[in-house]
């Protein structure tokens, strides 16, 4: 998942709280969690896009920055039926 430009160095402010459970942490499990979490948030969003009407499933499947089988699989443990298509079935066939 790691980017091919230059690392960037920002601060972040967080809670008491989360800032002791993170002290410890080593950079790149810092950037892991980093990269999971947006890559979950994406994913979230644009299942509310596609619930909510406002892009088609292959649309928002590309917004989320994954395959329509991985997708649908997201959407299904979202209690969501995502439709079946022939593309789906071939993804989900190789």
């Amino acid at each position: 998942m790691g980017s091919m430009m230059a690392p960037k160095a920002f601060t972040l402010h967080v809670p008491d709280g989360l800032a002791q459970e993170l002290k410890a942490a080593n950079e790149s499990f810092l950037i892991e969690l980093l990269e999971r979490g947006l890559r979950s948030i994406k994913i979230d969003r644009a299942l509310e896009q596609y619930a909510g009407g406002g892009v088609s499933f292959g649309a928002a499947a590309r917004q989320a920055g994954v395959s329509q089988s991985e997708f649908a699989r997201h959407a299904y443990a979202r209690g969501m039926e995502p439709p079946f298509s022939d593309d789906t079935l071939a993804e989900e066939l190789n």
